[in-house]
């Protein structure tokens, strides 16, 4: 495999982050997945990193070097951070479990797989145009589904934020997984959270994501989301590849898995404390103490659906 890789995940206007964002790949297969949490103090942050750090964990126990079913994969995985969730929500004894939407996508053969539950979104661009998108489980997206709401319509809507798939909760997700997507040189793969999208159209994704290579675009993205986002600014995570598929020079910050060995990994996660905002922003910070006990917490119910 041969690509460009880059991840960012900023707390916007909100109180703390409840994005969570990562990528990991051996010699002959890439995951990347972001994660929205949902709930109150610490919950939806804690709901957001079972479910990322659970599938990766489970990518690096699986892929050796390759998957061999990677849509099999992608439904276990999911399925079992979804119950991973509600078990952290028992141990706790919450009387709502925290929830939390997911996009991964699989890349392997240079072909792609992806599933997703809620509004984060995957889009693949080639030429371009918006070759695919998943689409959000959203109250409003059934509506314009419906013809009920065009996209103007959408964007001011109240229950825009109103997801009825997700992660945790009280009911079984409903996952919607892609066919498998052949892909070719020049593609790009950009998987966010609504506090990317949220404020920027398609046409604006389009171009702000294919221009250059993705350690340029995927700022440049999230630096305009962020000034349109104004006060109320959602926390954004944003995670993008350039496939290059080619012998051509490579371009700064290019990986090739070629040299890899078959058991290696390499894996790029953000956490606890990653995500803490700075001293003096006026964000809520938590204690090394809550940190550790969440740690913890969440290795305690991943381990449970976790077999070696």
């Amino acid at each position: 495999m041969k690509f460009t890789i880059f991840q960012e995940s900023r707390i916007g206007r909100r109180r703390n982050n409840q994005d969570r964002v990562a990528y990991s790949y051996s010699r002959e297969a890439l995951l990347m997945i972001v994660a929205d949490g949902m709930g109150g103090h610490l919950h939806g942050e804690v709901a957001a990193q079972i479910a990322v750090q659970f599938v990766a964990h489970a990518f690096q126990r699986e892929a050796r070097p390759s998957l061999p079913d990677p849509v099999l994969f992608l439904s276990r995985a999911l399925s079992n951070a979804h119950h991973a969730i509600l078990d952290y929500a028992f141990d706790k004894a919450l009387e709502d479990a925290p929830r939390t939407t997911v996009v991964a996508c699989i890349i392997q053969d240079s072909q792609a797989y992806w599933a997703h539950a809620g509004d984060s979104r995957l889009y693949l661009l080639r030429g371009g145009e918006i070759a695919a998108r998943t689409k959000d489980h959203s109250r409003v997206q059934l509506m314009m589904d419906q013809g009920l709401l065009d996209a103007e319509g959408a964007a001011k809507h109240p229950s825009r934020n109103r997801i009825y798939s997700c992660l945790g909760g009280s009911h079984s997700p409903q996952i919607e997984f892609s066919k498998r997507t052949p892909l070719y040189q020049g593609d790009v793969i950009a998987i966010c959270s609504d506090g990317v999208w949220g404020p920027l159209d398609d046409p604006t994704m389009i171009v702000g994501m294919s221009r250059g290579v993705v350690m340029q675009s995927v700022p440049r993205v999230m630096d305009l989301a962020e000034e349109r986002g104004g006060p109320t600014c959602d926390n954004l995570s944003l995670i993008a590849i350039n496939w290059e598929e080619s012998y051509a020079e490579d371009a700064p910050g290019t990986v090739s898995t070629r040299t890899m060995e078959l058991g290696a990994f390499t894996t790029q996660m953000e956490g606890f404390l990653r995500t803490r905002p700075a001293p003096g922003t006026g964000h809520e910070d938590l204690s090394d103490d809550e940190i550790e006990r969440a740690i913890r917490e969440i290795n305690s119910a991943i381990q449970k659906y976790s077999k070696e």
